[in-house]
């Protein structure tokens, strides 16, 4: 399946929905910012208010049933990424038409230029993969999506400490 290039180091360590139910875009991005809030500790609305933003400049559904909505956020002091698989394909704008069925969202640090931009390049390398998108799509639970999208399951941690 995927090598050294996949990015399940990259998940935060609750960030992974294996049968998300959402019905539209909006639903989904609002989730996915509410996961993602839950992992950083950041506020939901303003990560979905910057990938509202990143959205308005070109939908980040990118073909084959995935999208990598994403964005930079002040305060973030790391690279955060949260996996959805939907339980039904939902209309994303994507650039090719297809409906989307796998959402990667992608936070950076407001600074992270060139670490923003090769983690995006993992995650988009491995969602072009069409054994990757198999096995995301085959995935029954999140131990085994985890496990389609690469090395690091193993070694995740929650980014945030958990009290004694």
């Amino acid at each position: 399946m995927q090598g050294v290039s996949g990015f399940a180091d990259l998940v935060a360590g609750g960030g992974v929905a294996p049968s998300l139910v959402t019905t539209d875009k909006a639903g989904l991005l609002q989730v996915l910012a509410g996961m993602a809030a839950a992992e950083t500790g950041l506020s939901a609305s303003l990560i979905l208010e910057r990938v509202r933003e990143r959205e308005t400049l070109g939908s980040t559904g990118f073909g084959g049933g995935a999208a990598i909505p994403h964005a930079r956020i002040p305060g973030l002091d790391q690279v955060v990424v949260v996996l959805a698989r939907l339980a039904a394909p939902i209309d994303y704008g994507a650039l090719d038409g297809d409906p989307v069925d796998i959402a990667v969202l992608l936070l950076s640090p407001e600074g992270a230029g060139a670490d923003h931009l090769k983690a995006l390049a993992r995650i988009s390398r491995s969602l072009r993969d069409p054994d990757v998108l198999d096995a995301i799509r085959a995935a029954g639970d999140s131990d085994a999506l985890l496990q389609a999208i690469g090395p690091g399951a193993a070694v995740r941690l929650p980014l945030r400490p958990v009290p004694a």
